[in-house]
């Protein structure tokens, strides 16, 4: 029985050491993702706003997207569309919140009826996907929703002012130092190797991750949107809170509100894809609602006055240790 206590124990810390440095690799290599693909994008002359919708918009999401894809791909649903859903709710209110403890976040009406408003739809669109049951049909129905938005978006970008000093906003964060030349060989090398770091960090965490949640008989669900939403979360987090220092809320708001976007329709098309035509992914209803009801608190909360205050910010975050119970409840 000893033997058998060390063993359980051994392979227990193991598998914690595994979802740790797997936290670790994960925010480091997306960064460098990011950084490449955006600076070789840039080094091919794209247009700011591409790069900045599409490049960095689904670059700051590669994590959920590998995670959850990884988990579906080895039969860990729970944990692919619990990260989804957990990620959601951490952007609009952990996130979110923190971000505008620094200071209030404004955004104009032009955002709100048209960029958040498209992602509160999506957000809802990925409920009903979840609540039908997640597979491939359901899927390939979320990938193309994610064409559709991807295109509204930069089309968005290109015919509003704003929007194209947003677009540029975000180039210039992943902009090297002044008088630094952008090496095209060197930031590919970046690119593939941070997908690389993402891919082998999403199989650490996955892989592990699992294993607890097997080990102590908790649902793949709850371990996917509390732990592994967390760790996949972290690139919006950093993002949020360096963009509201310099005083970009709209850059602020974009990273958001398009994060939960590209989780809903893009992960959660991936997911849907990966998981096959047979078998299906699904959550609780109370789960679902948390996600949905947290999205739309954010976006009533920017509506009202255009602008998010620190008493705001606090309510978020109450926001958000509210849906911790429900999502124990799934």
């Amino acid at each position: 029985m000893r033997h058998f206590g060390r063993g359980v124990g051994g392979r227990l810390f193991v598998h914690i050491l595994g979802v740790l440095c797997g936290l670790v690799l994960l925010p480091v290599a997306a960064d460098h993702l990011v950084l490449g693909a955006a600076r070789v994008a840039g080094r091919l002359r794209l247009p700011p706003m591409v790069v900045g919708v599409v490049i960095i918009g689904l670059g700051t999401s590669a994590p959920e997207f590998m995670v959850s894809a990884t988990a579906a791909a080895t039969g860990n649903a729970g944990i692919a569309v619990g990260n989804l859903i957990g990620s959601n709710i951490l952007n609009v209110t952990l996130v979110l919140g923190v971000a505008a403890l620094a200071g209030a976040v404004t955004v104009t009406s032009i955002v709100i009826g048209r960029e958040v408003t498209l992602s509160l739809v999506a957000v809802g669109v990925f409920a009903i996907a979840i609540g039908v049951g997640l597979n491939s049909w359901s899927g390939l129905l979320l990938c193309v929703a994610a064409a559709i938005a991807i295109t509204l978006l930069v089309r968005w970008a290109r015919g509003d002012r704003a929007n194209t000093v947003v677009a540029e906003q975000t180039v210039e964060f992943t902009a090297p130092a002044a008088e630094s030349p952008i090496r095209l060989v060197t930031e590919s090398v970046r690119t593939v190797t941070g997908l690389a770091g993402v891919l082998l960090a999403a199989q650490l965490l996955v892989a592990n991750a699992g294993a607890i949640a097997a080990e102590f008989g908790v649902p793949q669900l709850i371990i996917g949107a509390t732990v592994v939403a967390l760790g996949t979360s972290l690139p919006e987090l950093v993002t949020a809170v360096q963009a509201q220092r310099r005083g970009e809320s709209e850059l602020l708001i974009g990273n958001v509100f398009g994060s939960n976007l590209f989780n809903s329709l893009v992960g959660g098309g991936i997911v849907g894809v990966f998981i096959g035509t047979t078998p299906s992914a699904t959550a609780d209803l109370p789960t679902v609602m948390a996600m949905v009801a947290a999205t739309a608190l954010a976006w009533l909360l920017l509506r009202r006055n255009l602008r998010l205050t620190r008493p705001e910010s606090v309510l978020l975050l109450i926001g958000y240790t509210a849906t911790l119970p429900l999502l124990f409840l799934a």
